[in-house]
């Protein structure tokens, strides 16, 4: 893929259009119920629908709005199928108008026709990922599609009738250079626009027929940074409109990228919106149509927006089009690619060869194949679907499958990363302790070894939590959780009771510097000097080490010793140290995962340990942690890659060869539900009794789903033996057990 660059040509342009640009407020006229949404749709239609996604627990689905409706916009339709990312609308495919989501517990692709919202059970689609945007494109040959847009890649699926069911097949799936959280198709440029977290810039591909990857390039660059995207269709004459989302305000511009105005959204206080849509067609209440959103504002305001853009169009000098019906055809009808002679499952070229969509193959298509042959570990029973043997499962069959032995207690509406406290004489007495980052009970829980909570401790938003052992505080020797605290970006340390319980500690509450906003943690004593280390990160990968003392009364402190940039600096959260080695390990979410010198003054060269794309490496690299061997040479790193609700494991020993792969599906007896979307993991390799006499490794579940049905408001966390990940049937060879050490002791 080519490099992207902005066209000096069209920032000139968008700097003199932007002179005399209108601006104006755009008042929100009407707001749903409270829901957890970040996308939205519109549907169509006699009695018009705004569609917006759930991505709440106990609500999470979809729901359906009367557009036309005042505040609150009543609720036409729902379904609580879990926690929903994504809609879009889809039209006129056998006769019928559609709405794709896909479900953040199992990253289904899934149809429900419109308005009725029933679904189609034999069109899903299982696309397991990681997923921040999704938007449809009709081709100028009438054939439909949806594009899927997650961490640095992209999948295309044609959306079509098939013997009078809908199907939803892959065409291909191609790299992405960056995660793109907002998309927008203007069937009449043939444009595929783009945005993505934290940058301004609005990029774009071409729509085309084909299985070759686009390429992707800069189209402009808007005020601020790009939180929503939407084409306005004008007539076949003209270009069409974009209008582009930055928190507060909309720019609108034209297919050239020159600025016609700035909608500032009023009657709302501190107002941000994303996931952006606009309904053109006029209403009883939007005669010029409407523009619709999920938003967030003070007091509490959560859900989706409608704002009438009665008078914009006079006010801007755009071509208005309140005649415009998603379901006519933009322009110009031509002869559809997909032909016979390749079956149907491709592209005819001009040269009478056929481009086969993603998972068929052959002169002519009618052969269906699985990628990696479903990696020697399942049978190909479909275009890229694989049925997998027992004790695989994950991408083409190739990750282990590892039940867990016990889950916590739902606790926190937010969970992230967790710590195992080793108790110094009974090991089975040992303790799990977790965080919970929401502003509603944010705090660290407290758990035994079978998932039972045993205390509720709170804290200021605490994102990462790690143990330190044996620290002294006057006379004594006492152990510490430590963490980064969000509600106010300050280091948070606690003392570990005998009973693996927490209480506050004298000077356990940090500063750290002007304008940082700590994220992720991680503990390191420096076997050189046995100096007591923290580290804290942000988002924009800024590491700050600190040494950890305390006053002769016993009143902790902290000294800045080292201020550096980890990675390639992308985002960053989790780390772990091997204080054997005198490492940082640190994880690049979006790229890689990375080795640093851990002692302040160290000089060494970073070591990119493996990255995503690597082929055995997947985005998000979130949760890192180190089971240690009875030398500095042995034992494991795991890492979790969130995107694919899996974890990479590594050896410790340089060059960190990779081992396996691992996936933690629902329990044999239904009591326990599989990981996904997984964040924070932590493990040791310390005999911790009969359940687990190998080591335990405990991670965070982003989607806790109840045995009866449903996802709770809360989080969890899943315990598993780690015998059962070394000792695996297929990884008999490797004799990995015997590279931990059942009687490590943190405290030696």
């Amino acid at each position: 893929m080519k490099a992207i660059s902005l066209s000096t040509a069209a920032a000139a342009l968008a700097a003199r259009a932007s002179a005399a640009a209108v601006e104006r407020d755009l008042n929100v006229t009407a707001l749903s119920g409270t829901f957890e949404s970040d996308w939205t749709a519109v549907y169509y239609s006699d009695e018009p629908l705004l569609i917006g996604n759930d991505a709440g627990t106990s609500t999470g689905g979809l729901h359906t709005f009367d557009l036309n409706g005042d505040t609150p916009l009543p609720v036409v339709g729902s379904l609580v199928n879990g926690r929903t990312k994504l809609v879009t609308t889809v039209y006129d495919v056998d006769d019928k108008d559609w709405v794709l989501t896909i479900t953040a517990p199992d990253s289904v692709i899934r149809a429900f026709s419109l308005p009725e919202l029933e679904e189609d059970d034999d069109a899903q689609f299982s696309a397991l990922g990681d997923w921040s945007s999704l938007c449809s494109w009709r081709s100028k040959t009438g054939n439909h599609y949806a594009y899927l847009f997650g961490k640095g890649q992209a999948i295309q699926v044609l959306v079509r009738s098939n013997d009078g069911s809908l199907e939803i097949l892959e065409v291909q799936t191609f790299a992405m250079p960056f995660e793109a959280s907002a998309c927008a198709a203007s069937e009449y440029a043939g444009l595929m626009y783009l945005g993505t977290d934290d940058d301004s810039k609005v990029y774009s591909f071409p729509l085309v027929e084909s299985t070759a990857a686009p390429e992707v390039t800069v189209v402009g660059e808007a005020a601020d940074s790009v939180t929503g995207l939407a084409v306005y269709a004008t007539d076949k004459n003209t270009s069409d409109y974009i209008f582009v989302a930055q928190e507060s305000v909309v720019g609108v511009y034209t297919q050239g990228f020159e600025l016609l105005g700035t909608l500032k959204l009023a009657g709302l206080e501190d107002i941000e919106v994303q996931g952006l849509e606009l309904y053109q067609a006029g209403t009883s209440k939007y005669p010029e149509g409407a523009l619709t959103f999920a938003v967030e504002a003070d007091n509490d305001i959560a859900g989706f927006g409608v704002s009438s853009l009665e008078g914009v169009a006079e006010d801007l000098d755009l071509a208005l089009n309140s005649a415009f019906d998603p379901r006519k055809q933009a322009c110009c009808p031509k002869k559809t690619p997909i032909c016979k002679q390749c079956s149907k499952n491709g592209y005819c070229g001009t040269d009478s060869k056929c481009s086969c969509f993603a998972g068929f193959t052959g002169s002519d298509c009618s052969k269906i194949q699985c990628t990696d042959d479903c990696s020697g570990h399942g049978e190909c029973v479909g275009p890229n679907q694989c049925k997998c043997e027992d004790g695989w499962g994950g991408l083409h069959c190739s990750f282990l499958v590892v039940e867990p032995k016990y889950e916590t207690d739902e606790n926190g509406a937010d969970g992230d990363d967790p710590a195992i406290w080793i108790a110094p004489d009974e090991p089975e007495n040992s303790r799990i302790i977790t965080t919970t980052k929401s502003t509603e009970g944010a705090g660290l829980a407290v758990f035994d070894l079978k998932g039972n909570l045993l205390q509720n401790f709170p804290a200021g938003e605490p994102n990462n939590v790690d143990i330190i052992y044996g620290f002294p505080i006057g006379d004594r020797k006492v152990d510490l959780a430590f963490a980064a605290c969000r509600a106010d970006d300050t280091i948070c340390i606690f003392e570990v009771t005998a009973n693996g319980t927490l209480k506050d500690v004298p000077g356990g509450i940090q500063p750290t510097v002007d304008d940082y906003s700590v994220y992720g943690s991680c503990v390191y004593r420096s076997r050189k000097s046995g100096k007591q280390y923290l580290f804290v990160n942000e988002k924009s990968a800024r590491y700050l080490q600190y040494e950890l003392t305390a006053t002769a009364d016993g009143t902790l402190q902290t000294t800045l010793v080292r201020d550096f940039t980890g990675g390639s600096g992308g985002q960053v959260e989790g780390c772990v140290t091997d204080e054997d080695n005198g490492w940082l390990i640190l994880g690049e979410e979006p790229s890689a995962l990375w080795r640093y010198g851990a002692e302040p003054d160290s000089t060494d060269e970073p070591v990119r340990i493996a990255y995503v794309g690597d082929g055995k490496m997947h985005a998000d690299v979130e949760g890192v942690t180190l089971v240690h061997g009875d030398e500095p040479d042995k034992g494991f790193i795991i890492v979790s890659g969130q995107g694919v609700s899996a974890y990479n494991v590594y050896r410790r020993a340089a060059p960190h060869e990779y081992v396996t792969t691992f996936t933690i599906p629902a329990s044999s007896d239904g009591k326990i539900d599989g990981v996904t979307n997984t964040d924070g993991v932590a493990g040791v390799s310390t005999a911790l009794g009969e359940d687990f006499p190998h080591g335990l490794l405990v991670v965070h579940d982003d989607s806790n789903q109840l045995p009866g049905g449903g996802t709770s408001d809360q989080s969890s966390f899943k315990l598993v033996s780690l015998e059962d990940i070394l000792d695996a049937d297929a990884l008999e060879d490797l004799d990995l057990l015997d590279d931990v050490d059942p009687s490590w002791d943190p405290r030696a």
